[in-house]
């Protein structure tokens, strides 16, 4: 039976020569590529250009890991603070240690900030990221693996996960537990492929797909944090986590609705990326020159050079040649617009 068990790495870390390459590092770099490649393309299909998703990108994944590390550092400041402990050692994001919260509330600064310098609304583009965020997540958990941390209580189960490892306290921990990262990847895949379907079943809109991950993420992070054993604050019996995850399960449902209220259907795909707008709208947005429009002040000099002939509309000045009908050699005067008297 011990064959069936979730073996753990060895180690997380490969050293390069003096360069150490952390396995914790790659997951979450695999999960941003993957989440700005479902976003560019979500975002495509929804009428926008196509490096807008990363170039906002570039403003929301500092600020995204920043927010991480500062929540988790704030929530489980008894790791980092007080006797015995390593102030410095929260700067080690390395060794683990982001809150999804504080990544998807200073994510959402950053991307705010991006969003503003394209252009582009901001709840438009998070329901282009949306399945894509919840996928960066399914990647990132395995770095959880590598660290051999943030596993669940002990556990028989066959798809229990094996740890062996030393704290730097000194104390050892050696058995099988649940494998709380797996569940956590594993539903996350599923938060994906249900705002995907949702988006396209009912065309959802107005930063309601982001909603909705955010409702499902909460309601599997809310079963699977009561699984955890790590070290957490708890209130009322419950840990901070799950108290998070209740208040915010409940603030993406409301917005579901009352957005759903206020603002039906989806945003129109020419309003939610200037970039992806042909240079000749942009130009006629500009200047009121569309396509094959000829400037007001190049028309009337025209008519001027032409003879001082009026509008076509007016029976006194005579019709007026058509656009489109090719010069000849010969043209009567009433093509010419040539009135009785008049020198030719």
């Amino acid at each position: 039976m011990d064959l069936a068990y979730i073996p753990s790495p060895s180690r997380g870390v490969l050293h390069l020569g003096p360069v150490p390459l952390r396995a914790y590092a790659f997951c979450i770099i695999i999960g941003v590529v993957v989440g700005v490649w479902l976003g560019s393309r979500r975002w495509v299909a929804r009428g926008g250009a196509k490096h807008t998703v990363g170039d906002i990108a570039v403003w929301a994944v500092p600020f995204g890991l920043v927010g991480g590390r500062l929540y988790h550092v704030i929530t489980d400041h008894q790791l980092y603070f007080g006797e015995g402990r390593n102030a410095w050692a929260a700067f080690k994001i390395w060794e683990g240690g982001l809150g999804i919260w504080g990544a998807i509330a200073l994510g959402a600064v950053g991307a705010w900030i991006g969003a503003r310098r394209r252009g582009v609304p901001l709840p438009a583009y998070a329901d282009a990221i949306a399945p894509g965020i919840a996928l960066a997540q399914a990647c990132g958990r395995w770095g959880n693996w590598f660290n051999q941390e943030l596993y669940g209580k002990a556990t028989t189960l066959p798809w229990g996960l094996e740890i062996h490892k030393v704290e730097t306290d000194g104390t050892v921990i050696d058995g099988v537990y649940h494998p709380t990262f797996l569940y956590e990847s594993l539903w996350c895949v599923g938060v994906a492929v249900l705002v995907i379907w949702a988006d396209r079943r009912f065309t959802l809109g107005h930063g309601r797909a982001f909603a909705l991950y955010v409702a499902a993420y909460t309601v599997g992070r809310f079963w699977i944090e009561y699984l955890r054993i790590d070290e957490a604050h708890h209130i009322l019996g419950l840990r901070l986590n799950d108290w998070t995850s209740i208040l915010v399960f409940i603030g993406a449902v409301v917005y579901l609705v009352v957005s759903a209220k206020l603002r039906p259907g989806r945003e129109a795909p020419d309003s939610i990326d200037p970039a992806s707008r042909p240079a000749d709208d942009a130009d006629a947005q500009g200047d009121g020159v569309g396509d094959g429009a000829v400037p007001a002040k190049a028309a009337s000099d025209g008519e001027a050079e032409a003879g001082g002939i009026g509008s076509a509309d007016d029976p006194a000045d005579g019709p007026s040649r058509p656009s489109d009908t090719p010069p000849t050699t010969e043209r009567s005067s009433a093509q010419d617009g040539v009135t009785p008297g008049q020198a030719v």
